[in-house]
């Protein structure tokens, strides 16, 4: 029964990020460009986003879901910022849930099953190293990780059949990304949700949850943003600079 044990927790050795970038970014009211090709210092958010995961040194090969009009150009931005475990770029879908889908296949046809995916928005360049590594932790102990944060303000469930609830802050947090699964088992719950036409799953870890499966949790970096408005872009710009003063002046 170890045996058996260990033999199966070490199945899974691979770590494959799956990046989805499929949106038009309608809230950023930019008409030039989708928000995850917005540049900062000449780089596109998307390659921020890229550089994390193709430096870690635990993630074997990434794959992203592009809008299709401008998967050239992500490739040729990958190109020049020298971005080298992106093993394929497919085209995403009309939802978030269907551009992951779509980045799912490609990562099972490249690397097979047997392998943790941590999936990720395009536009969530703030997380760490750490943050990464954490979630190979948890997902190769316990199956699955979602990257949280502290709820810092008041969330008010509301409820159809009573009045709305109010949980306990301390006890409410937030999901972010990574969210990293069993590839076998997130890519299952896909199939089995499209078979049931349900195309309306706000993120993974939902899907999970509404199917019976019982979620962990790491904590992630506060900045940790989605850049969604102009004003997460101006927070992205702020905490870049941060960063490239604390490797210039040390502090």
């Amino acid at each position: 029964m170890i045996r058996s044990h260990f033999m199966e927790e070490n199945k899974y050795t691979k770590n494959i990020a799956v990046i989805f970038a499929g949106g038009t970014g309608r809230r950023m009211c930019v008409a030039s460009k989708p928000k995850q090709f917005l540049e900062l210092s000449g780089k596109p958010v998307i390659i921020y986003t890229l550089e994390l995961f193709d430096n870690h040194p635990l993630i074997d090969g990434i794959v992203v879901a592009c809008l299709e009009d401008w998967i050239p150009y992500l490739e040729k931005q990958m190109r020049k910022f020298e971005i080298n475990k992106v093993a394929r770029v497919v085209a995403g879908g009309d939802t978030s849930q269907e551009s992951i889908y779509n980045a799912l296949s490609a990562a099972v046809e490249v690397y097979g099953l047997d392998c943790n995916v941590l999936i990720h928005d395009g536009v969530r360049p703030l997380i760490t190293a750490q943050t990464i590594s954490d979630n190979i932790e948890t997902v190769k102990a316990k199956g699955n990780c979602i990257t949280c944060v502290p709820a810092t303000e008041t969330v008010v469930v509301n409820r159809a059949d009573s009045r709305p609830y109010i949980p306990s802050r301390p006890d409410t947090i937030m999901a972010r990304a990574p969210q990293s699964f069993r590839l076998v088992e997130i890519l299952s719950l896909h199939e089995r949700a499209r078979a049931e036409g349900r195309h309306d799953f706000i993120d993974c870890c939902s899907m999970m949850s509404h199917y019976g499966h019982e979620i962990h949790t790491i904590m992630g970096p506060m900045e940790n943003i989605k850049i969604t408005t102009p004003t997460d872009f101006f927070i992205f710009r702020a905490m870049v600079e941060v960063h490239e003063n604390q490797q210039i002046f040390g502090f």
